[in-house]
C-alpha cells in the first residue's frame, strides 16, 4: 500500500544543516535543503531555507514549484521584472528560468522539482 507523506507544519520540518550558499553575491549567506520524497522518475519534494542576502538562480533541466512558508524576498527575473514573495506565495520557475533573489528575512519554502526528462519520458 502506498501512503501519503504528511508535513503538518513546514515551519517546523528540519531542513537540514546550513552551508554556504554557492551563488551568494556576498560571503556568509547560508542555505539548507531536505528532500522528503522522490519518485522513481526523479520528481522530488522537500523543504529549503536560506538566510538574508542576494544570490543568482538558474533552472537547468527542471521545473520548480515553490510555496513560501516564512520570510520574505524579492525575485528579479532576467528581463528586469521583479516580484515580492512571502508566506503563502506560490510560484513556478520553469526550466531555463534565470533570476536573482534578494532575501530580506530568512526564507523557507516547500518545493517540488520536476526534471524535464521525467516529463519527456511521460510523453514518449
Amino acid at each position: 500500500m502506498t501512503k501519503a507523506i504528511v508535513i503538518t507544519d513546514a515551519t517546523l520540518c528540519d531542513a537540514g544543516e546550513h552551508h554556504e550558499k554557492a551563488t551568494a553575491e556576498v560571503p556568509g549567506q547560508t542555505e539548507s535543503s531536505r528532500t522528503v520524497w522522490e519518485s522513481a522518475e526523479g520528481i522530488r519534494a522537500g523543504v529549503w531555507e536560506v538566510t538574508p542576502g542576494t544570490f543568482s538562480s538558474t533552472r537547468v533541466g527542471y521545473h520548480e514549484l515553490c510555496q513560501i512558508v516564512s520570510g520574505s524576498a524579492t525575485i528579479k527575473e532576467e528581463d528586469g521584472t521583479a516580484f515580492d514573495i512571502g508566506p503563502g506565495s506560490l510560484f513556478i520557475t520553469p526550466e531555463g528560468w534565470t533570476g536573482t533573489w534578494t532575501v530580506h528575512e530568512s526564507l523557507r519554502k516547500s518545493w517540488v522539482v520536476i526534471p524535464f526528462e521525467a516529463l519527456r519520458a511521460a510523453t514518449d
